[in-house]
């Protein structure tokens, strides 16, 4: 299904009366509305505080860093369903000056490194009425999605769960926007691309573990590890700096030789 199909379909909706009484239920971390039958409006939101430029702030992040990782986050998650981001709104609890105009210069640049520069519509607002001394920031993507491309619950019998990337978080690491060994909204692009990948779920603060048992549980099944894994199961995530995949054990090979970031295989999905 290609972007101009969905956007086809949103804006006929709109222009009809069928936006009413949606259907609403949660799968994962996401939000899922039922505009009808066979089209879905996807919602997905991350937030950050006392990260940021300011005085106060725990970590230390300039402002455009900290836009693009933190947008990173539902943009990832909406991409990895299977949805087409439509819309980015960006709730920021600092000045526009000089503090906000960062954060939204990184929040455009990461949409657009998103490959997804046409029809997305970015907004939000900024606090400019009281002096602020810690960073805030909340982001919400909405994407849209047609029923038969939506991956999560595709697992099957026997597929094994691999992690792409590197679970980084502050302040272990410096976590930076450019890390060649992180996941990033095109990983989850190139990884929708290959049939073979049947379910695809970033990794965040809980990490991989918690969200090895969410992938497995949303295709009635049972997660299973492999012995002597190669990356920390337990580890923070951060801002979605990997990602984990489900697929036939034959194509691990070709998922490697096709995605840039290490690829760790973790387990295998069992009934």
């Amino acid at each position: 299904m290609t972007e101009e199909f969905i956007l086809q379909k949103y804006f006929a909706l709109k222009e009809g009366n069928e936006l009413t009484a949606f259907k609403a239920r949660r799968v994962r971390d996401l939000l899922i509305t039922e505009l009808t039958e066979e089209l879905w409006l996807v919602i997905a939101c991350d937030s950050a505080g006392g990260i940021g430029p300011k005085k106060l702030d725990t970590y230390f992040s300039s402002g455009y860093e900290l836009g693009r990782l933190v947008v990173r986050v539902p943009i990832m998650e909406i991409l990895a369903c299977g949805s087409v981001p439509v819309v980015v709104v960006d709730t920021l609890a600092v000045e526009m000056e000089p503090t906000g105009k960062e954060i939204i210069r990184g929040v455009k640049d990461e949409v657009n490194d998103a490959g997804i520069k046409e029809n997305l519509a970015v907004t939000g607002s900024t606090e400019d009425n009281v002096q602020t001394v810690q960073t805030g920031i909340g982001v919400v993507a909405i994407g849209l999605v047609n029923k038969k491309d939506f991956k999560p619950g595709r697992s099957v019998k026997g597929d094994v769960v691999a992690c792409v990337g590197i679970p980084k978080s502050a302040p272990e690491y410096k976590v930076t926007y450019s890390d060649h060994e992180i996941a990033d909204p095109q990983t989850i692009r190139e990884l929708n691309k290959f049939e073979f990948v049947h379910d695809i779920l970033p990794v965040g603060s809980k990490g991989i573990k918690h969200e090895f048992l969410a992938l497995a549980k949303s295709a009635g099944l049972r997660a299973e590890y492999f012995k002597n894994l190669k990356v920390d199961i337990n580890k923070s995530g951060g801002p979605s700096t990997c990602c984990i995949a489900s697929l036939p054990e034959e194509k691990i090979e070709t998922l490697r030789q096709k995605i840039y970031q290490p690829v760790s295989l973790i387990g295998e999905l069992r009934k």
